[in-house]
């Protein structure tokens, strides 16, 4: 039967008898936080000094969108009036009181054609008296 551990009684063969360097790993963790905390001093007081500069400048932050402000976008146009006189909100609360208005009041939808419209609760009403329109039922051949 063969030896599982070859060489395990030779004297010229053994485990390492040296560990790993505790000093030096805590040494190169503690410069590496240091260097870590210098690098993130630096980036921060670069910043600041860049910052401050050009707020003493006194130029807008993007001057092609200065000269853009009073400037309409070209139609169609999603929102009827002009930003500096509406808010979005605005004009979407007009357009949900259009809506209501047309869901909730009898009018002409087509005129010419003799289409009216009535209110949603009517048309629901109606629908539920009347019922829907299905198809006659033909048996399956099996």
């Amino acid at each position: 039967m063969a030896d599982p551990h070859p060489g395990a009684a030779t004297p010229e063969v053994h485990h390492e008898t040296t560990d790993v360097n505790v000093r030096g790993v805590f040494v190169f963790a503690v410069s590496l936080i240091v260097a870590a905390a210098f690098i993130h001093f630096g980036v921060w007081l670069m910043f600041r000094i860049l910052t401050d500069a050009h707020a003493h400048r006194g130029v807008p932050e993007f001057p092609l969108a200065a000269s853009q402000q009073r400037r309409l976008p070209p139609e169609p146009r999603l929102q009827p009036s002009p930003p500096e006189w509406r808010t979005p909100r605005e004009d979407l609360q007009d357009f949900r009181k259009q809506e209501d208005q047309i869901l909730t009041t009898y009018g002409w939808a087509d005129r010419p054609a003799g289409v009216v419209r009535i209110p949603i609760g009517e048309a629901m009403k109606l629908t539920v008296q009347r019922g829907l329109p299905a198809r006659d039922q033909v048996p399956r051949k099996p």
